[in-house]
């Protein structure tokens, strides 16, 4: 059975989504697609609008055959760990044989050339970077431009765009892994990754989608921009109470730690970087609320500047939140892949998948919580749908809990 695998977050899954596997199968060849799926907390630090289990539930139901969780270690990182963490994963499985991305550029050999010459991480990269860094860029910025002047043909404006760096850092990664599994791409269409203006009348890009919910539309707002499994898997956890789920439903738990935190704890936080405890400790202290402000946007805004964007501190305070030391994600516990693969959903091709990673698989299987010793880093993803279900409307001690009880979601297909 020829795989392609897929890296995404679904958050939640739209027609762009549908149209990108569809390509993927085309191109690749595949008859089963694998995902590699962010769980509750996603890469540029929120958390989803429905949990990993919807989300799990809507890549099945539209086709997808095995869905995997990445880690949390991983998910909410800069694209050079994110996206080493998810393909560590799809070669783990050893049954992918194709990575199929999205890009803004849909060509491959520009990114391919740059991934050779960075693969190594030549010195003059880590000058090139600091300059920028010195400069007051950010660091993607600083970064793409580093890249840039050390790769003949790669342009600035390209590498900055997000699905081109995160398609560059698979390909690095394949090559640091030096994995066999193949990498393709397909050019995005109709509305940009980062779009929050709807401009068609069918493609939405998932932060226009996130937007208009999270802004008090309601969800047949959306149906022209969502496959109708997605929207009845939505409505659903809207009725549960499960979604949606925003940042500001963390506010008075991130509140708290931000409070009672001495600087130096959180300076042992993952991604507190260059004294940035104290200017979190100066914008709580000089704050000045506004009536109908949300209290993570606005510290959010007072925390911004040109070397911290929004994402990267949207990821510190997300670490804050959870727990996550330096220590727990240092480079050299990052760098030996994942160490498990924990499964939450598959379809029967799936089922048949998984049958073989029991001879091919470099890591654990999971599908359930083990009883004894777990994983390292497992503990991070218990820890993330604890804290995640906290966000709800209803908030109920079980759903603490659920990774000790939830089987993996199945799509049982017809004959």
């Amino acid at each position: 059975m020829r795989t392609v695998g897929l890296i995404v977050e679904y958050n939640p899954l739209h027609n762009g989504h549908s149209y990108h596997y569809q390509q993927s199968l085309k191109v690749s060849g595949a008859d089963a697609a694998v995902c590699v799926m962010s769980g509750h907390f996603l890469q540029r630090g929120e958390p989803a609008l429905a949990g990993k289990w919807a989300r799990a539930e809507m890549a099945l139901a539209m086709g997808a055959d095995l869905v995997l969780e990445l880690p949390a270690a991983y998910a909410a990182q800069p694209a050079e760990w994110f996206g080493y963490g998810a393909v560590s994963a799809l070669e783990a499985t050893g049954v992918v044989d194709s990575l199929c991305f999205g890009s803004e550029s849909g060509d491959i050999a520009w990114l391919e050339r740059a991934a050779e010459v960075l693969a190594s991480e030549p010195p003059q990269l880590q000058e090139e970077l600091r300059l920028g860094l010195k400069a007051g860029l950010p660091y993607p910025a600083a970064y793409s431009r580093a890249v840039a002047s050390l790769v003949p043909g790669a342009s600035f404006e390209e590498l900055a765009k997000p699905n081109n760096t995160l398609g560059l850092h698979y390909l690095i990664a394949l090559r640091r892994l030096a994995s066999p599994i193949r990498p393709l791409t397909i050019a995005r269409t109709k509305a940009d990754y980062r779009q929050e203006d709807i401009t068609d009348r069918r493609i939405a890009s998932a932060t226009a989608i996130r937007k208009l919910l999270l802004e008090g539309g309601s969800l047949d707002d959306t149906a022209p921009y969502l496959p109708p499994s997605t929207l009845a898997i939505l409505r659903r956890e809207y009725e549960a109470g499960r979604a949606p789920v925003s940042w500001e439903r963390f506010a008075q738990g991130l509140l708290m730690k931000l409070a009672t935190m001495s600087p130096e704890a959180l300076a042992d936080c993952h991604e507190v970087t260059e004294g940035l405890e104290h200017r979190i400790r100066a914008a709580l202290s000089e704050w000045q609320p506004v009536a109908g402000e949300g209290v993570v946007a606005a510290l959010l805004e007072r925390l911004k500047t040109k070397r911290y964007t929004r994402t990267k501190l949207q990821r510190t305070l997300l670490h804050i939140l959870l727990g996550h030391s330096k220590a727990m994600l240092r480079p050299e516990v990052l760098r030996r892949g994942v160490p498990y693969l924990r499964v939450l959903g598959f379809s029967p091709k799936g089922q048949a998948l998984l049958k073989r990673m029991k001879k091919t698989a470099r890591v654990p299987v999971l599908t359930k919580v083990p009883s004894g010793d777990a994983p390292p880093l497992l503990e991070l993803d218990l820890r993330a749908t604890s804290a995640y279900a906290l966000g709800f409307d209803r908030p109920d001690p079980r759903e603490m809990f659920r990774d000790y009880y939830q089987a993996p979601v199945r799509r049982e297909d017809s004959e």
